[in-house]
């Protein structure tokens, strides 16, 4: 795949863009794809998608996240959409290992996509967040960014703010120098159409056995909440994924934004959520459920795709699992289930109970959970085209 960013030129850049381009490239040499409408245009709707490590957009590799850029690259200009998709941390360029070890990148890919954001976006224009993974915990601390400091306006989106903006955001306090840079430089109110995450976990390096712990300490100022700011948020999560440096992070519902929130787990495990099967292509239509799950929420919220895009997914929640035992799974020795239920926000999809043997024997447990309390099944079932009727016995 080429390394370098492939880009259908606009009539003419806005302010600060390619400057900002230009800077933050140096950072890091993974792929990054843009595509935008032209100056004079109205209302566009912006997507950032962040991907996964080791993520690719090679045919029959893609994650989730990958097949959700290639199919709204589809729609490009014509539906007035603005694209920015980067790739998860690559193994191609061994000087960078540490990097990939303890997630220093993540940072600057944070920067990077907020200053593509800010010099792009126009009052009225509508914003949709996408991650996978390591990517789905950028997005939403690319979305605490903008809570906690603001977006620049496009006048303002320099590099030199765009790291000012970010030292504020890291140092975590609403400070009067950051109500003084905000009030200055960032527009007044900047809302967030819709997050959709798919399977966020919080490690932000290579997560290798052991090493992983390393890096946790330098990110914790992240804020991956959900601020007033964010209309939707969806959440597609790993109910089978045992590793425990895999662990997920869970939106935490705020007061008042019940409804606000759908986070629900699938059958599979991380890779399979995520769409990351790689040389496992009878996992496909396992991981099509959340991805068709994921594009009907974010469809709902104005996201546009193009017509019949469903018929391109079949989905089959019987297909098997990628697991987390193969490939560099089998170093991760620390194991333990995931527990859902934390969170009222969340709901088990129907076909996560359709595993055959060996997922099958959790099947009468998970049926108890979802009758206790308030984490019961999502929506769907099998008159939506998802259901295991056919999966074997209940």
């Amino acid at each position: 795949m080429n390394r370098a960013a492939s880009r259908r030129p606009p009539s003419s850049p806005p302010a600060g863009g390619e400057a900002l381009d230009r800077l933050f490239g140096l950072f890091d040499r993974r792929p990054r794809h843009k595509e935008r409408p032209a100056r004079h245009r109205g209302p566009a709707m912006h997507v950032i998608i962040l991907d996964g490590t080791m993520s690719s957009l090679a045919p029959g590799w893609e994650s989730n996240a990958g097949l959700i850029y290639k199919l709204l690259r589809e729609q490009g200009l014509r539906a007035n959409l603005s694209l920015y998709y980067e790739a998860g941390i690559q193994w191609r360029d061994w000087r960078s290992c540490h990097e990939v070890i303890l997630g220093k990148g993540i940072s600057h890919q944070i920067e990077r996509a907020y200053g593509w954001l800010a010099s792009r976006y126009r009052p009225g224009d509508r914003i949709i967040l996408i991650g996978y993974s390591r990517g789905a915990y950028a997005v939403r601390s690319l979305a605490g960014v903008i809570d906690r400091v603001g977006l620049l306006r496009a006048e303002s989106a320099t590099a030199r703010h765009v790291r000012t903006a970010w030292r504020h955001y890291r140092r975590g306090l609403a400070g009067p120098a950051t109500e003084a840079f905000r009030r200055h430089h960032c527009h007044e109110h900047v809302e967030i159409a819709a997050i959709g995450c798919f399977d966020t976990v919080k490690a932000l390096g290579l997560r290798l056995p052991v090493l992983w712990r390393w890096a946790e300490a330098r990110h914790a100022f992240h804020n991956h909440a959900i601020g007033p700011h964010v209309a939707r948020a969806f959440h597609a999560l790993s109910l089978h994924e045992t590793r425990a440096a895999f662990a997920p992070v869970l939106w935490q519902t705020p007061p008042g934004r019940e409804g606000a929130v759908e986070q629900v787990w699938f059958r599979g495990a991380h890779g399979d959520v995520g769409g990351q099967v790689g040389i496992h292509p009878a996992s496909r239509p396992l991981s099509n459920i959340p991805l068709v799950w994921m594009l009907e929420r974010l469809e709902s919220c104005g996201l546009p795709l193009p017509p019949g895009w469903q018929a391109r997914f079949p989905c089959d929640p019987s297909a098997p699992p990628v697991g987390t035992w193969r490939g560099w799974g089998k170093l991760f020795l620390s194991r333990r289930r995931r527990r859902p239920g934390s969170d009222p926000s969340e709901r088990l999809h129907p076909t996560a109970l359709c595993a055959p043997p060996p997922l099958g024997p959790l099947r009468q447990a998970l049926r108890s959970l979802t009758a206790a309390g308030p984490f019961r099944k999502g929506s769907g079932g099998p008159d939506d085209g998802h259901g295991c009727a056919d999966a074997g016995p209940s």
